[in-house]
């Protein structure tokens, strides 16, 4: 279905990233997994991806940072002669009461969740406008739709990209380069594991479906929002939360 595209997924060495990369490459796209610094479980993302047939290649960037992300760009241009696909995903969580939040907690989380997003765009989107073709999904939270309570940072951050999606889509539109987002709710990764019992079953029992997603059923979702089947769906926000 994506058989000569080339798809960047940033934050993809683990988690809800590492699905989508190997969705994306099921998908026979050309996939360049994004890690800031866990080179080795992005390479192990990789070799799955090369052992079920497809091809990927694991590229070091801080997406915080707005010259490396253009420098990135530049490289994978350079190298693939085209970005078709870009999944924004990377992200971090520093939670706490906002009152006991420090500068340093909010600054880094707004860095790397919502500057990162727009360094990302910012320089893939000129490529994909020469193209006259992009699919760009943007991973938002359930938690800046509905806010949450010790997450001032990482919720402000969610919204904001759940903004940028809007906008951009609106700037893209005419030139076939579609901009959607994806909210998941609570997906059972290795940040979910760590959660004491208690907080789990809390959790569980706040969604009507009452089970944890699979980081599986968020990259389907964004494996469609990247294929041609969506190709009149921009602007929007898709939650993917068992009903939150």
């Amino acid at each position: 279905m994506l058989e000569g595209k080339v798809a960047i997924v940033t934050g993809a060495s683990r988690g809800i990233g590492a699905a989508i990369a190997k969705k994306l490459g099921k998908l026979n796209a050309t996939v360049i997994v994004n890690y800031q610094g866990s080179v080795d479980k992005a390479n192990q993302v990789c070799e799955e991806i090369k052992a079920n047939g497809g091809v990927a290649e694991a590229i070091q960037c801080d997406v915080s940072n707005f010259d490396a992300c253009q420098e990135f760009m530049k490289d994978i241009q350079k190298k693939y002669g085209r970005i078709d696909i870009l999944v924004n995903n990377a992200g971090i969580t520093r939670d706490g009461l906002l009152m006991a939040m420090s500068e340093e907690d909010f600054d880094k989380v707004i860095d790397t969740n919502l500057k990162g997003c727009f360094n990302c765009i910012r320089f893939a989107s000129r490529f994909m406008l020469k193209q006259k073709y992009g699919k760009i999904v943007n991973i938002a939270s359930i938690s800046g739709v509905l806010g949450n309570a010790g997450q001032a940072n990482y919720s402000a951050s969610k919204a904001g990209v759940i903004g940028l999606t809007k906008s951009a889509a609106r700037e893209f539109a005419a030139k076939n380069i579609y901009v959607n987002a994806v909210a998941p709710g609570f997906i059972a990764t290795e940040m979910t594991d760590v959660l004491p019992d208690n907080v789990k079953e809390a959790a569980v029992s706040s969604i009507p479906m009452k089970r944890f997603g699979e980081a599986s059923e968020v990259a389907e979702l964004v494996g469609f929002l990247a294929s041609p089947a969506s190709d009149y769906i921009t602007g929007q926000v898709i939650c993917i939360d068992g009903g939150m």
